[in-house]
């Protein structure tokens, strides 16, 4: 069948959870405005002080907040439309909205893996050629990284989208899900549609294991630089500092790699499972990686406590 209209379905509705009961709407919301401020304060709180601390101003802490930058605009362009859906009941999003949407969604995700991929490299460059460090890693340096991770999935992106509004869509308008994937809006064809999804997956692909294989191989690497040091302290003291990256590496990886691989073998979600899944592993990390940043990263760890010391002393002289 030939379709000549491919905007016949003006807007989509998103379903959010499947089978939640009315009574937990409020709740649901509740969480997920939580959840959406403690990304959004965690995260303005590092890019503000990381910005006006001069002594923070090194490319480890740069690349912490294109990091914070990606979890901020994920949880922005995410929460607020699923909130609302339980908060108010608007469960309408506009055609082209959806589509801006699913393109901010995997274009930010795509952008935070390549970071974490640069974020690898400043490790390795510290750790196995640490008296070159300040000449290789420069805070120009890291700002041409990350400016490439992020135009890589923007201009990639344009054409998975391009791909998807060439679709025609005829059919159902509900988004099995909480926010609109290119999965979900794709599904929704009438043909071709295997030809695209086919397409973006690839480039999921490419932006999930391109960055992830350089992570392994570079820690291989390091740890194997790391037992050649004499002392068991100098090992730990060396381990310490990459403890960051890789909780937040850790947390973003491993349970995208668990979902692939459990599909794979044959071991499949239901569908409400597998959306509260997909959330948890989207935006939990958004929430967590602003205090792995304050308590897992010297630097950061002892301005906190030089601020909070100097005010404590402030107060504590202050007369009457």
């Amino acid at each position: 069948m030939f379709y000549t209209n491919v905007t016949r379905i003006k807007n989509f509705f998103i379903l959010g959870f499947p089978e939640l009961s009315l009574e937990y709407y409020g709740p649901v919301s509740a969480l997920l405005f939580v959840l959406f401020m403690s990304i959004a304060v965690g995260n303005i709180f590092i890019l503000v002080f990381v910005k006006c601390e001069r002594s923070l101003h090194k490319p480890t802490y740069l690349i912490f907040c294109h990091l914070a930058l990606t979890d901020l605009a994920f949880g922005t362009v995410t929460l607020p439309k699923i909130i609302s859906k339980y908060w108010f009941g608007d469960s309408i999003i506009s055609f082209y909205g959806c589509f801006a949407q699913m393109y901010f969604v995997h274009c930010l995700g795509a952008a935070h893996s390549f970071i974490l991929m640069v974020m690898a490299l400043d490790r390795f460059i510290a750790i196995c050629a640490p008296l070159r460090y300040t000449v290789l890693f420069t805070n120009t340096t890291v700002s041409v990284l990350c400016g490439i991770s992020w135009l890589v999935p923007i201009l990639w992106m344009v054409g998975v989208v391009i791909d998807g509004l060439a679709l025609p869509f005829c059919n159902s308008n509900i988004i099995v899900h909480c926010y609109c994937d290119h999965i979900a809006i794709t599904s929704l064809g009438c043909e071709n549609v295997r030809e695209v999804q086919v397409v973006a997956f690839g480039f999921a692909m490419f932006c999930l294991l391109l960055p992830l294989g350089f992570i392994v191989l570079s820690y291989f690497v390091i740890i194997l630089a790391v037992t050649r040091i004499s002392s068991s302290e100098g090992r730990i003291k060396t381990l310490s500092t990459c403890m960051p990256q890789l909780l937040i590496t850790f947390l973003f990886y491993m349970p995208r790699c668990f979902v692939y691989l459990a599909n794979n073998v044959g071991f499949t979600f239901s569908v409400p499972v597998r959306i509260v899944v997909v959330m948890m592993y989207s935006l939990l990390p958004a929430a967590v990686n602003p205090v792995i940043y304050c308590f897992k990263t010297k630097d950061i760890k002892e301005n906190l406590k030089k601020k909070f010391f100097i005010r404590k002393i402030n107060i504590s002289i202050k007369p009457g």
